[in-house]
């Protein structure tokens, strides 16, 4: 997921075109929350548009000699001789997706056969698209260059920009807003299937801004851009969304704008800006362009001689197990059974963050895994709420998981926004922790690979006060997916803490920094500059008040229900490397748990299976049956997240594969 922006000016006044380059660059920089992986810009003045792109943050484009140049260049083509007709400077901030963003051809704006294109969102079925349109070319790995080629060839075909975008929307699977401009039309095309798409227009009708979030506009205007005169730049400006299923034909000129549905029947509307996208095409505008070996040990047999809970399927070798005569473990001698509070309890704590109007009124954390997906679609079709869908990618969330966004956002019709960290300091961070672990294995001290997502919390709360929706929903605190293993393996019992871990006994949050500390102390490699990083994880996760909403602790999670669903009504995707559900969306999980099976003899999927044998949902035998087919190491991923995060695979599995072992 991305960011796209725009700044349309239609006044010839050289204050005017300048205040565009002003409003561009601040549109630009505060699209970066949504990435920063590449960055590009497309820039029509009236006889050309130019595409400029470059690998890298916002901060190094911005730096870009070739960039100011261009808008320089830009802005005095487009005060001479261009009166009638608008400058718009467009751009992406990219979050790499599908392909590497070192091959330029991967990154946006993309061109294509007549047409630059912007696009935000994940397109799921473009190779099957590619297929069904062999003639379509393409010459990057871009799911975005699949939906701007087909769209240009729908166009090419019927001659009607609004009938190109029905027809191709139709087409799509997945989420899509797009900004496309034509070398043909003096038009600019908006378009979304999940609203996340806003505009801003001035009073006077000199300026549209457009970009994927509201705050992004918001922050624009509230840079409190000033004439010499001390009167606003601006002037008033009203934000709108373009709501999810819609599109939006701007005119590059003169004439009114045409707004359309995307599906539904299309009413008859011949507007100026509908006559400019059915006009034949204008003469001279054109468009310038500016493994080596892995070896994996599969242990499950070894782990499979390990004594187990009679009852459910821990192995020995799990935190404070604790087997009685009988051969139970603690964990099923005191397990309490799981009651969640109910539906109506989870309808009257909803019920006073309700909107009255059909505004956003809540904001779901959205992983993109199974439960997530289905929280975000119970709370949209169930509780018949306005939500907003929020995720914090911090480098390891998965192709998969995008995707799987993608489909449920777009056919929910939900925005989506997107908090993207520094992915690659992130991944900095990861590859040094992995690097210390390396050299001293700890079972407790795996934790720190994860350290780098907690920060979604305060991205949730920041958020909050972005929106002003008060009501967040984490779709987790399901107790069958408690994993008491990893405060085990740091050495401390796990408080019935209904997963709220700002919950946790002081004595407990105590322990756990003595042993962090002790083991800095042991390795000294772990003082590295991920530490900040790792301290404001314990910070959030075990300090900071906890005031968002858990959905779980209120509806029974059923696996057949979650994940049926979702494949039902979503076709919500599956990993290809396992049989799981679970954590697919991460990409840190194959790698972590190729280490607690390898060392401990047992991965995370059995603390759930053996949850849910105590609840009655799978006997033991099934659930040891899909114990061993989850153990089995995920190759693919394992190698995918070493090359993510830029340590050599081969050498730690060796180190792991040699580590004294539990059993």
């Amino acid at each position: 997921m991305c960011g796209i922006f725009g700044v349309i000016c239609s006044s010839a006044s050289a204050s005017d075109r300048e205040l565009a380059r002003t409003l561009a660059i601040s549109l630009l920089r505060n699209s970066e929350t949504r990435g920063r992986e590449a960055v590009g810009v497309a820039v029509h003045d009236g006889e050309r548009i130019h595409v400029l792109k470059q690998a890298g943050s916002v901060s190094n484009f911005l730096a870009n000699p070739k960039l100011h140049q261009l808008l320089d260049e830009v802005l005095g083509a487009g005060s001479a001789g261009q009166a009638d007709r608008a400058i718009a400077i467009t751009g992406h901030s990219r979050l790499a997706t599908n392909g590497a963003q070192s091959n330029a051809d991967n990154n946006q704006p993309v061109i294509t056969e007549g047409a630059v294109a912007l696009h935000n969102g994940i397109i799921v079925n473009d190779r099957a698209l590619a297929a069904r349109y062999p003639g379509i070319p393409t010459r990057g790995e871009l799911d975005s260059e699949v939906l701007a080629t087909v769209l240009r060839s729908k166009l090419n075909a019927s001659k009607n920009l609004v009938t190109a975008a029905r027809e191709t929307f139709a087409e799509l699977e997945g989420s899509a807003s797009v900004a496309m401009m034509f070398e043909d039309l003096d038009v600019m095309l908006l378009a979304t299937n999940t609203g996340s798409l806003f505009q801003v227009t001035s009073a006077d009708a000199r300026f549209l801004m457009f970009a994927s979030e509201r705050f992004i506009l918001q922050r624009v205007i509230e840079e409190k851009l000033e004439n010499k005169d001390g009167s606003s730049a601006l002037g008033d400006v009203v934000i709108e969304q373009v709501r999810a299923g819609h599109g939006l034909i701007v005119p590059l000129g003169k004439g009114p704008r045409h707004s359309f549905a995307l599906s539904g029947p299309e009413v008859a509307q011949e507007t100026a800006a509908n006559a400019a996208a059915n006009a034949a095409p204008s003469a001279g505008t054109v468009i310038s362009p500016g493994g080596h070996h892995v070896s994996i040990v599969d242990l499950s047999a070894r782990a499979d001689r390990l004594q187990r809970c009679k009852k459910c399927i821990l192995p020995s070798t799990f935190p404070f197990v604790n087997f009685d005569a009988e051969g139970v473990c603690a964990y099923c001698r005191t397990w309490k059974p799981i009651k969640p509070l109910g539906e109506e309890a989870l309808l009257a704590a909803v019920e006073p963050y309700r909107s009255k109007d059909g505004s956003p009124d809540v904001i779901v954390a959205f992983s993109g895994g199974r439960d997530s997906a289905y929280g975000l679609h119970y709370v949209k079709k169930e509780l018949g709420m306005n939500p907003v869908a929020f995720t914090y990618d911090w480098g390891m969330v998965t192709d998969l998981a995008r995707r799987n966004q993608a489909r449920v956002c777009g056919k929910l019709g939900v925005e989506h926004i997107i908090r993207s960290a520094d992915i690659t300091a992130k991944r900095r961070y990861v590859r040094k922790n992995v690097e210390a672990w390396l050299k001293r294995p700890e079972l407790g001290m795996v934790t720190l690979f994860m350290a780098g997502d907690k920060e979604f919390y305060s991205q949730a709360r920041q958020l909050r006060k972005e929106t002003g929706i008060k009501l967040v929903v984490f779709c987790t605190g399901n107790m069958i997916e408690e994993a008491r293993y990893k405060v085990g393996f740091v050495g401390v019992p796990q408080d019935d803490d209904n997963m709220v871990l700002t919950k946790m006994s002081l004595r407990n949050k105590r322990d756990m920094l003595f042993y962090f500390a002790k083991n800095y102390l042991r390795n000294p490699s772990y003082i590295n500059e991920s530490l900040l990083d790792t301290a404001n994880a314990f910070w959030q996760t075990f300090v900071v008040k906890d005031d968002f909403l858990y959905l779980y602790h209120y509806l029974e999670w059923r696996e057949d229900v979650v994940v049926g669903t979702i494949r039902r009504e979503y076709d919500w995707e599956v990993a290809t490397d396992t049989t799981t559900t679970w954590r697919i969306g991460d990409g840190t999980a194959a790698f972590y748990n190729y280490i607690y099976s390898t060392i401990a003899g047992f991965t995370e999927d059995d603390s759930m299976l053996s949850n849910m044998v105590r609840e009655g949902y799978l006997t033991r035998e099934e659930a040891m049956t899909r114990s061993i087919e989850y153990a089995k190491p995920r190759w693919p991923s394992i190698r995918e997240y070493a090359q993510l995060i830029g340590f050599s695979a081969e050498e730690a599995l060796q180190v792991i594969n040699a580590a004294p072992k539990l059993y």
